[in-house]
């Protein structure tokens, strides 16, 4: 027997779980992507790339594939498609686990301003200018045209398109993962006091909050948003458990037991 699976992706983790699930010869999976990125990684399973429309758009997708379980691996900002997964899942019985990967804590000498959105982020830059590095991705940046006194360096995979209407802004296109040593150097170079991230988690992008920390840099944290309590792991290896666990549990019991 075959079991479907679709994993809404988008992050590192979402790819390498797909390919340890793709190896077994019991599953048939799909990885979903939301299209933001102009040019993502090359997957290595069967992708579909764009939205559903929705929480009424992805459950009507999960009837019509007939998807045995769900898998929520978006990244930890990506609320709104964990609500619409967490929503479908529930209206139509198919279970949804989940990844969530921890959130980096405050290192003893680091310099972190917590605040609870992006508009926030820019209020705290203050009135007096400063030169921001804004690691943020390029839908958010767009809200810094409030603040034009700063000196932004913007580093983001795809070009932001329309650039800032602000007198000084340096665009950088890189995609991590980013060592240490090199985001140390990129702050030297570019004088930057302060960085702006959100609090993604994993070691990919970890190295500009390690940098500025050793450089006494602030760092201006956007908190993670609320995300929907369903079951869940925090690594690659522990929800391919979770996974494994539920096809044999679910898929494998008699059909009396599973209320078909």
């Amino acid at each position: 027997m075959t079991h479907r699976i679709l994993i809404l992706g988008g992050t590192t983790e979402a790819r390498q779980l797909a390919r340890k699930l793709a190896a077994r010869t019991d599953v048939s999976l799909t990885l979903s992507l939301a299209g933001r990125t102009e040019n993502p990684v090359a997957q290595g399973v069967p992708t579909r790339v764009g939205g559903f429309g929705g929480a009424d758009g992805l459950a009507a997708y999960l009837r019509e594939t007939d998807v045995g379980l769900l898998i929520d691996a978006t990244h930890p900002y990506a609320a709104k498609i964990s609500a619409n997964a967490a929503e479908a899942a529930g209206n139509t019985g198919v279970p949804l686990v989940a990844l969530r990967r921890p959130g980096w804590e405050p290192a003893e000498g680091g310099r972190w301003t917590l605040v609870d959105s992006v508009s926030s982020a820019v209020t705290a830059l203050g009135a007096v200018s400063r030169r921001a590095l804004l690691a943020l991705g390029r839908q958010e940046v767009a809200a810094f045209e409030a603040a034009p006194q700063h000196h932004y360096l913007i580093r983001s995979v795809d070009p932001v398109e329309p650039r800032l209407a602000v007198p000084d802004a340096t665009y950088l296109l890189a995609r991590g993962p980013f060592r240490e040593a090199d985001e140390r150097a990129l702050l030297l170079e570019h004088c930057i006091d302060v960085v702006v991230s959100k609090n993604s988690g994993g070691e990919a992008t970890y190295g500009k909050i390690a940098a500025a920390r050793a450089l006494g840099i602030e760092v201006v944290m956007i908190r993670r948003p609320a995300l929907p309590d369903v079951p869940s792991a925090e690594t690659v290896e522990a929800l391919a458990a979770m996974v494994d666990h539920f096809l044999v549990s679910h898929f494998l019991a008699p059909a009396a037991e599973r209320g078909v």
